[in-house]
Formats: C-alpha cells, structure tokens, sequence
C-alpha cells in the first residue's frame, strides 16, 4: 500500500504540468485569434464594403496637430515656419477603364496646417465601374507624418458610363515630420473593384460596349 501511494505522488506533478501546457495552449490560440480579427475585418471592409478603416485615427490625430499649433499661437510662442514641397501622381491598374491624374502636381505646404487639392477621374467604359484607390507616401518614413481627413481612398468610387469626377483629398502633415524630408509625394493606384461591380451589374445589367472618348 505505501509502495502504490508513493507511486501516486511521483506521476501527480506531470499531471498538472501537461494540464497546464494545455491550458496555457488554449490561451494562446484564443489570443491569436482574436489579434488576427482586426485585419480580418479591415480586409473583409475594403474588399467587401469599399471601405479603408484609416479615416477616424487620421482625423484625431490631425485634430491634435491643430490643436497643438492653435495653442502654441495663443501662448504668443513663436512657431517655426516649415514649408515643405508635397507631389501628386496618380496611376490606375490595366484592368480599370478609368482616367485618373491630379490636378495640381505639386504644392508647397506649410506644416500643422490643413491644406486641400483634388484629382481628377473619368470613366471611360460604357457602364459603372467600381474602383478602388491604394494610397502610398515617400519616402516611406513619412508616410506616418501624413495625414489625410477627408480621401477618396477611404471608400470605393462608383463612376457611371463616361462620368468624370473631381475627388478630394484633404490633408495636414504633422510638424515633428523629420527634419531632412523636404520633399513628400503622394501616390494613388486605381484599381477596379470587381466585387462591387459585379453586384451593380447584377442590379441593373447592361452590356458591355466601346470606350468613351477621354477626356482632354
């Protein structure tokens, strides 16, 4: 009878360890699954919805520069004035029937203060494509001194047969932006959004037909 309780205490300990590398495994699991549901969900809004997630931080972040540089004005402090040159491109993929260029190619832009330009899109199919723009900033250090509030980016564009547009981008560029960056450029990618315009085919379906003339 000792002998059979010694043997109890010894594989007793095992026991719990593996019980709690299990528990600790289902832990773990649970975690990664529940990180890996924010980008599931910021994919599954811009795939599905059209819509980029970004809008909301970038409004409360250039809410924030303003106020900073608001309130350093009414303490009578002196800001340094910052200029820097900001460029415009823009690009559309082989397989969306869009013209699609900014307006203005370039602005000189003053740091910690809001500024506005617009670029210009044309469909040129002969029914409503959906397209949807991919933004990039270079270098790419600065792209998180960039903020835009108000894009065309942050939704699927919907252009009827021939439509032509001006889309707007609105955007303030944080003063901590590092020293030796002179110089931004704002790039955007088109891209047809097949999911989207499949579905408004389905609702109302029309043939496919020629080119439009583009634009001058």
């Amino acid at each position: 009878m000792a002998d059979q309780g010694d043997q109890g205490k010894v594989t007793s300990p095992p026991q719990r360890t593996a019980g709690l590398g299990k528990m600790l495994g289902v832990l773990a699991i649970a975690f990664a699954f529940t990180f890996s549901l924010v980008p599931l969900y910021r994919i599954a809004c811009e795939k599905l919805l059209g819509v980029r997630m970004e809008r909301e931080a970038n409004i409360v972040k250039a809410t924030e520069i303003e106020s900073k540089a608001g309130g350093a004005a009414g303490t009578g402090q002196a800001a340094e004035r910052r200029v820097v040159t900001v460029e415009f491109d823009g690009t559309v993929n082989s397989h969306l029937p869009w013209a699609f260029r900014p307006n203005v190619a370039r602005m000189e832009v003053e740091v910690g203060k809001p500024y506005e330009t617009t670029y210009f899109a044309q469909n040129q199919w002969r029914t409503a494509v959906v397209g949807s723009a991919t933004p990039s900033v270079a270098p790419a250090r600065a792209s998180s001194y960039f903020n835009k509030t108000e894009c065309f980016c942050f939704t699927a564009q919907t252009l009827q047969a021939g439509e032509k547009k001006d889309m707007p981008v609105r955007f303030i560029i944080d003063p901590a932006l590092p020293k030796d960056i002179k110089t931004i450029t704002l790039s955007y990618t088109f891209f047809k959004n097949d999911l989207l315009t499949d579905e408004l085919k389905a609702k109302s379906p029309h043939a496919a037909g020629p080119q439009v003339k583009s634009a001058p």
